[in-house]
Parts: C-alpha cells; sequence; structure tokens
C-alpha cells in the first residue's frame, strides 16, 4: 500500500524537485502514472518528443513510484538508466509514462518505465533505471 498520496507527492516535489517536468495522474503498490504536455520545447525536428523529455518524464516517474512507496526521501537518486527508442513519439499528443518497481531492496531500487503517445496501444520508449536510497543506519 503507498505510504504517499500523489497529492502529497506533488507538494514535496514542488519543494525539492520544482524543476521536474509532467504531472502525476495516478500511483499504486509499486506503480506510478505521469503524463506530459507536449511544447515546443520538447520537439525535435520533424515534429518528435525529444530522447531527453522522454527520458525524463522516464525517469521523474519512477522517483514517484518510489516515493509511494518509501516516503519522502530527497537523496534517492538515478544510478543507472537504459533506453530503448521503439518509435517516434508524436508531437501533437501528450507522453505518457507508466512506471513499474520490479524490485525494491534496501540500498537499490529498479524499475521500468513504458513511454506512450496518448492514445497509441504501443508504446514509443521502454526505460529501465535503477534508484539508490540512502543509508539508514
Amino acid at each position: 500500500m503507498p505510504v504517499m498520496t500523489a497529492a502529497a507527492i506533488e507538494e514535496f516535489l514542488d519543494e525539492v524537485f520544482p524543476h521536474r517536468q509532467g504531472t502525476i495522474e495516478g500511483i499504486d503498490e509499486g506503480r506510478a502514472t505521469m503524463s506530459l504536455a507536449i511544447e515546443d520545447e520538447h520537439l525535435r525536428p520533424g515534429a518528435c518528443v525529444s530522447g531527453p523529455s522522454m527520458m525524463g518524464l522516464a525517469d521523474v516517474c519512477l522517483y514517484v513510484a518510489i516515493l509511494a512507496q518509501i516516503g519522502p526521501e530527497p537523496m534517492a537518486v538515478t544510478t543507472d538508466m537504459n533506453c530503448h527508442f521503439l518509435r517516434r513519439a508524436r508531437g501533437d499528443r501528450d507522453l505518457i509514462a507508466n512506471a513499474r518497481i520490479v524490485k525494491l531492496g534496501r540500498r537499490l531500487v529498479v524499475g521500468e518505465v513504458q513511454l506512450f503517445s496518448a492514445g497509441d496501444e504501443a508504446p514509443v520508449a521502454i526505460v529501465t533505471s535503477t534508484y539508490a536510497l540512502p543509508d539508514t543506519d
């Protein structure tokens, strides 16, 4: 069961990570969904969403899933990220991220994020990532 609500996570992120992009759409046990309204700054030539925009949303979405499970922790940090771009992310639709925690350990969290153009069933990218949690000793 999540230990933080979506509203509490948004408030926490506003304080410790105010420059992040995206909106939390929902959280569940080990999962989070976010959306990013695509603006001109997210586009690359050809009217498709840039890789950095997609990877940024994936990173934040997994962080949200982690916060929902462990509570407010500003020092949980990304240690590894691997992105497979599968197809063009449409620049005329929101970008949707669905994060899932694969393993939540004492020091490391491994997760997967699927990214979609809103309304499409096939993902535009799949991201795997690892977060390091600070020592609690």
